[in-house]
């Protein structure tokens, strides 16, 4: 897998960059928050099903969307079922699958691309061998893309048998317009024509943004760094190299820059 062009973990955010933030919000004109959710408004769970959203989160998520003149984003890597379960109510901006699905408002959900899957079919064997392989390591299919998960295993046969894996993988996705996605104990074969830099960018497209702000936590949010501009606030959440201007500590600190936004 391409490594990214990453710098060892840019400013923490300190009470001075936090009033910057904070200032920035209060006097932009047209605000734009892009927010991962899995390690970054919720903390990383074993069992997918059990990582939900929490009253607090929930009520914080409304009153950052219910001001005037703010698009709030979630941008997670989480099937469109989920993302339409836990947050349709809200009137916010779903994108789901890195990219591959966007609901806005009243609207139903819309692709964001319609790339060829038919290559899930060779590649499923590979990931079910290596499933029999690591105890606790399933399968995840998307729409678009397929996921290798480990969380459930053990790491040190894990980490190992992901190596395997994306060894093969890369040779099987070579010349095939795909890539692999290394997420937090997760490896992702997708369409390269989805990403969350491609819906980041035509979501400013539509649009001038005067506060722009993303955060995230793994290396599937890299792309979403990368497609915000030096104006913007680009925020990874836990330490590790990153295309990010900035970082916070952890899911607990993510959320509380996001209620100090709600609260000014």
């Amino acid at each position: 897998m391409p490594k990214i062009n990453e710098t060892p973990a840019q400013k923490m955010i300190n009470k001075n960059e936090m009033a910057l933030i904070v200032n920035g919000y209060q006097s932009g004109a047209a605000r734009l928050l892009l927010l991962d959710y899995d390690g970054t408004l919720v903390q990383f769970d074993e069992r997918p099903e059990k990582a939900v959203p929490d009253n607090d989160l929930f009520k914080m998520l409304a009153s950052l969307a219910e001001k005037e003149e703010s698009d709030v984003v979630i941008i997670s890597g989480r099937r469109r079922e989920f993302l339409e379960r836990h947050f349709g109510e809200l009137p916010l901006i779903l994108i789901a699958e890195h990219g591959a699905w966007l609901k806005s408002g009243a609207g139903g959900w819309k692709p964001s691309a319609t790339p060829d899957t038919r290559w899930k079919d060779e590649i499923r064997p590979l990931l079910e061998l290596y499933c029999d392989r690591t105890p606790g390591a399933f399968i995840e299919e998307k729409d678009f893309s397929l996921a290798w998960d480990y969380r459930r295993s053990d790491v040190e046969l894990a980490s190992m048998r992901a190596m395997e894996l994306k060894g093969n993988l890369l040779n099987m996705v070579a010349n095939r317009n795909l890539g692999i996605l290394e997420g937090n104990r997760v490896l992702e074969i997708k369409s390269l024509e989805v990403s969350k830099a491609k819906i980041t960018s035509y979501l400013l497209s539509l649009k001038d943004y005067d506060f722009i702000l993303g955060m995230g936590d793994d290396a599937t949010d890299e792309d979403l760094f990368a497609a915000i501009p030096e104006r913007g606030y680009s925020i990874k959440v836990g330490r590790g190299s990153s295309k990010a201007r900035y970082h916070v500590a952890d899911v607990a600190s993510a959320r509380s820059l996001l209620k100090k936004l709600v609260e000014t």
